[in-house]
């Protein structure tokens, strides 16, 4: 069991392996990180990110945010409550920040990050006494588990039907015949990563025991999304291969 201590970035969303993850940091505790990470070696600056479960992703502090009459929200663990553990899932993904990059403008002192995702890990326990959120954390290790060679197949194909019937549904041309990776495990990742779906059900995919296990739920949500897809009119255009900056 391999157990680091990391500086943790919760999300309102959830991190997988091989995702490319862009931040843009303004927030001060957040800020604070990313100065720590910056100062490090480029090969030494990894992160733990984390879906909220209950909780805010920015401050109440924030600019933008509602009730400023409210009393001011400050500290690494303003919006997550007196237990922040308790804000967040057990289950969350490393990132291995590639580009950290300071604003230019004076009136905006935040960071532009590109981050990838890594390995997942487990949550263990959280530090509030800093200026930001650390935690530490356990590595936990990917088996492929029975039959996920088959079971990559059958999502392959799902996975196709479903981008087809997304894809009209949004009234647009699919326009990939990019091939999907045969290793069932970045593969299952990267669908995990695709798949038009909510945070509680990404977040199960992510804490799947195996390969396995993640491939075969995926082969059952791809099979009732594309059926019901093929029920629906035209639906809000939504783009599988572009995950949002997120506002922090």
């Amino acid at each position: 069991m391999t157990v680091v201590r990391l500086p943790l970035f919760p999300l309102n969303s959830v991190l997988f392996p091989g995702l490319v993850l862009p931040l843009n940091v303004f927030e001060a505790r957040y800020r604070a990180m990313m100065r720590d990470l910056a100062e490090r070696p480029e090969d030494d600056r990894r992160f733990a990110v984390i879906a909220i479960r209950d909780g805010r992703e920015v401050a109440p502090t924030a600019q933008g945010m509602p009730d400023a009459t409210l009393p001011t929200a400050e500290g690494p663990a303003a919006g997550f409550g007196d237990d922040p553990l308790q804000a967040f899932h057990t289950v969350g993904c490393v990132a291995d920040a590639a580009t950290i990059r300071a604003k230019s403008s004076a009136a905006d002192s935040g960071y532009e990050v590109l981050a990838t995702g890594t390995t997942r890990f487990r949550l263990r326990s959280v530090d509030a006494s800093g200026p930001y959120l650390t935690a530490e954390t356990e590595e936990l290790e990917e088996d492929h588990g029975e039959g996920a060679g088959a079971l990559a197949s059958g999502v392959v194909r799902a996975f196709r039907t479903y981008q087809k019937r997304l894809a009209w549904a949004n009234e647009r041309t699919l326009s990939s015949g990019q091939d999907l990776p045969a290793d069932p495990s970045v593969l299952s990742y990267l669908v995990a990563a695709a798949a038009v779906l909510d945070v509680p059900a990404k977040q199960q995919l992510l804490e799947a025991p195996d390969t396995a296990a993640r491939l075969g739920q995926e082969l059952k949500l791809l099979r009732q999304e594309s059926a019901l897809l093929g029920k629906l009119p035209s639906l809000p255009a939504v783009d599988l291969t572009r995950q949002p900056t997120s506002p922090n």
